[in-house]
């Protein structure tokens, strides 16, 4: 993989202190951009996290979970590391409370000015990713913003809202935030509950077209057990089925198919091919616990594994 090929990930670290009934609190690295960061470097995709980190036990934890898979973190200092209370449901799925600032400065990205971009076009990242918090939340979020607007045009920008309803303010203007960052993306995932509450009654195919109206190129939608599906500014539809597997918890899932997507689209795959590398990826963090993405060499495996389960069904 050339050194040109690398992804630039913008956005928050949270310590999760997982939480279920009858079992000691865990403590697991997460953020859903530092998870999208790890996520591609486990794919073997060289990747960048520009965040924040406290000088405290929990920063410390992330740090070295993300250099563990190879992510190079590149952190602003902060008073301390932000955090949430995750509780599982008895079917796996999460519900958050947070303890969270980003007060993320202006800054520059390597090899480049703040004012006029990459002084050496290899230094220009492949894609830059952004999303949740870090890309809603003041005062940070208008640094992030300002980055982003930038390196528009130099490099690709995907963005995942992935909404977190208690630190999103009102409805309203929680629309208006999201929607300025979906203009400035080519490439942006959903998860029909992030749909649901921003669109309430919406249909997930009418809000990806609407945002496809504001100048991205694609717009992916997760369905949770119904698969996902991608739209793109040309008026292409593709599907892709959720894989069944047993569900352990569904935290990072999310994150997990955003870096499969994203991974796929930069090595150049075709649309359905991301989408599917999205699912699998997905399916394979939902079997285990703790927010634990798939290796290139895992996904591959489960890929095959599919392949040939469908080809099997075919010759029936």
């Amino acid at each position: 993989m050339s050194p040109d090929s690398h992804v630039l990930v913008i956005g928050e670290c949270v310590a999760d202190v997982v939480r279920t009934d009858g079992a000691p609190d865990r403590v697991h690295p997460g953020g859903s951009p530092a998870n999208v960061a790890y996520g591609l470097a486990r794919l073997g995709r060289p990747a960048t996290l520009l965040t924040e980190l406290g000088p405290d036990e929990n920063g410390r934890l992330i740090r070295a979970h993300l250099e563990s898979a190879g992510v190079r973190v590149r952190a602003a200092g902060a008073a301390r590391t932000p955090s949430a209370v995750v509780r599982l449901d008895d079917r796996g799925r999460a519900q958050y409370t947070f303890d969270i600032g980003w007060t993320f400065p202006p800054t520059a990205l390597p090899g480049a000015s703040a004012s006029t971009g990459p002084a050496d076009p290899a230094a220009t990242p492949a894609a830059i990713h952004l999303g949740s918090i870090g890309a809603v939340t003041e005062p940070g979020a208008a640094a992030v913003l300002a980055l982003v607007e930038r390196w528009r045009g130099r490099t690709q920008i995907s963005y995942d809202p992935n909404v977190r309803p208690a630190l999103m303010g009102e409805r309203a203007g929680a629309v208006r935030r999201v929607e300025r960052c979906v203009a400035l993306s080519e490439l942006v995932k959903a998860s029909d509950e992030d749909l649901a509450w921003l669109y309430p009654g919406e249909r997930p195919d009418a809000v990806a077209e609407r945002w496809l109206a504001l100048g991205p190129a694609v717009v992916a939608v997760t369905l949770g057990a119904d698969g996902a599906f991608a739209r793109t500014a040309e008026g292409v539809r593709v599907e892709a089925a959720a894989v069944p597997v047993p569900v352990a918890d569904t935290v990072g899932a999310g994150d997990s198919f955003t870096a499969a997507f994203l991974h796929a689209r930069v090595s150049g795959e075709d649309l359905r091919t991301c989408l599917t590398h999205g699912v699998t990826a997905a399916a394979l963090t939902v079997a285990r616990p703790g927010a634990n993405p798939p290796s290139a060499a895992e996904l591959r495996a489960a890929l095959t594994d599919g392949r040939e389960r469908r080809s099997e069904a075919g010759a029936r």
